[in-house]
């Protein structure tokens, strides 16, 4: 079977039609082979079983992906519905380096200016040595013109203001994960009803 595509990614729905999670292409076909999950076609969203989802990948256009085997080929699943889990995967976002600059988008704080990732440093707003803890809504990405400006200061003793609050990453309104380049037009419809339906804190 050729492998090239099986760690491209596939939005999982739950019971309800809810996305819930993304899988590899591989976890997806294992899902499916196993008759745990559908594949969900996106024209018309109708449901395949591993079998059907092989005999409907003979009439799809020449030009869709696929995966070729000695026996079979089938255009590569995009979507996958669950067939008994109807909760939701609780994801909590990981408190490190690389998401600090997701959050953070590469941009200094102090300065609002977008630099290279070697250019830029880790920021406690209340220094460690007064008491700060290395916690998400203490640790700001800072250039090193600026955190040399700032050294073991906060900010307002510099006349240095943040250019916004740092806080936890809600990344959980997107199905528990940063989607990034894994995004597929196929989503569409199903990222905005979770993002309708995720509960909204009180």
């Amino acid at each position: 079977m050729d492998t090239s595509v099986l760690s491209e990614k596939v939005l999982v729905l739950n019971r309800s039609w809810v996305a819930v999670n993304v899988a590899t292409v591989r976890r997806a076909l294992t899902l499916v082979y196993q008759e745990a999950a559908r594949i969900v076609a996106p024209e018309d969203y109708s449901t395949f079983d591993f079998e059907g989802w092989v005999e409907a990948s003979q009439a799809a256009k020449a030009e869709a992906r696929r995966i070729h085997s000695a026996t079979f080929s089938m255009c590569v699943p995009e979507v996958i519905v669950l067939g008994g889990f109807n909760g939701r995967f609780s994801k909590e976002v990981r408190f490190s380096r690389r998401n600090i600059f997701e959050r953070d988008d590469n941009t200094c704080q102090y300065c609002g200016r977008k630099f290279d990732r070697n250019e830029l440093t880790l920021d406690h707003v209340v220094p460690r040595s007064r008491g700060g803890a290395s916690t998400w809504t203490n640790i700001v990405l800072a250039c090193l013109k600026c955190n040399m400006r700032k050294g073991n200061r906060v900010p307002q003793e510099t006349n240095m203001k943040l250019q916004r609050k740092p806080l936890k990453p809600q990344w959980a309104t997107r199905v528990g994960v940063k989607l990034g380049r894994s995004w597929k037009p196929s989503w569409e419809r199903f990222l905005e009803e979770a993002y309708w339906d995720v509960e909204l804190s009180k």
